[in-house]
């Protein structure tokens, strides 16, 4: 189990008539996480956040807080195969594929939705949502290459808005260091590409938050015995968001986590 801390902003215009505005959309999430192994194949994850909203326009500043959506997933390992290569190397890798669900339990505020372009500015989605999800982790020695890729089906909700469909790919690479004996330093670097498909409000296509995203990350993690600290920096390295209405900026992530 442990804790995620997210900060992230997006800065989004509007076009009003012939004059547009904007407005910087800023995020802090602090997210509860908890898995558990119920097999030697068979695992479960939840997820709990917890979000400060801040929105920064030429006319004021609003605020708003509140629990985001909460998220379940089941996962089965498909694969896991070590081979040995030497006295002192053996390359190990394993493949888990999961689905589960995105709950709503964050607040969806209609009066928001016309605010921003891409509608960026609510706790939670107001629809129940499907997510699937593939992990693929490889380790040779100090070395440890991580891939994942989601894909989030989104769903109507109450009010008639339906965001666009969600899908995630990033590979990320770790070279462990020995401290000690019980400490172990991993420097990271990947790379992160995002695909935002178009929303729909009652039945009209919504591109204002469409697009794609590139993203750089830097970090690094720490293992004591069966505590681990860690925390990256994403920068984005190339965007076309909502018709070039929407700028994605820098995203900080730092956690602690715990086996229990």
């Amino acid at each position: 189990m442990g804790l995620r801390y997210r900060y992230n902003s997006l800065y989004s215009q509007v076009n009003a008539g012939s004059s547009i505005t904007s407005a910087l959309v800023q995020y802090n999430t602090v997210e509860l996480w908890v898995g558990w192994n119920i097999t030697r194949k068979i695992r479960i994850m939840g997820s709990v956040p917890y979000k400060f909203e801040a929105l920064n326009n030429q006319a004021a500043t609003k605020f708003k807080n509140g629990w985001g959506d909460i998220s379940l997933l089941g996962y089965y390992e498909l694969l896991n195969n070590r081979r040995i290569i030497d006295s002192e190397r053996s390359l190990v890798h394993n493949l888990w594929f999961g689905v589960g669900a995105e709950l709503p339990t964050g607040k969806y505020d209609t009066g928001d939705k016309t605010m921003l372009s891409g509608n960026p500015y609510q706790l939670g989605s107001g629809s129940t949502d499907v997510i699937f999800n593939v992990v693929y982790d490889l380790n040779l020695r100090n070395v440890e290459l991580n891939g994942s890729s989601i894909y989030k089906i989104n769903t109507v909700n109450k009010y008639g808005y339906e965001y666009g469909n969600y899908f995630n790919v990033k590979v990320q690479a770790y070279y462990k260091l020995c401290i000690k004996p019980t400490i172990i330093v991993a420097p990271d670097i990947g790379v992160q590409f995002e695909n935002f498909q178009h929303s729909v409000d009652n039945e009209k296509w919504d591109e204002t938050g469409m697009g794609n995203l590139l993203t750089g990350t830097v970090g690094v993690e720490t293992n004591f015995k069966r505590i681990a600290l860690g925390g990256n920096f994403q920068i984005p390295l190339q965007q076309s968001l909502g018709k070039g209405l929407l700028e994605a900026n820098n995203t900080y992530i730092i956690h602690v986590s715990f086996m229990l």
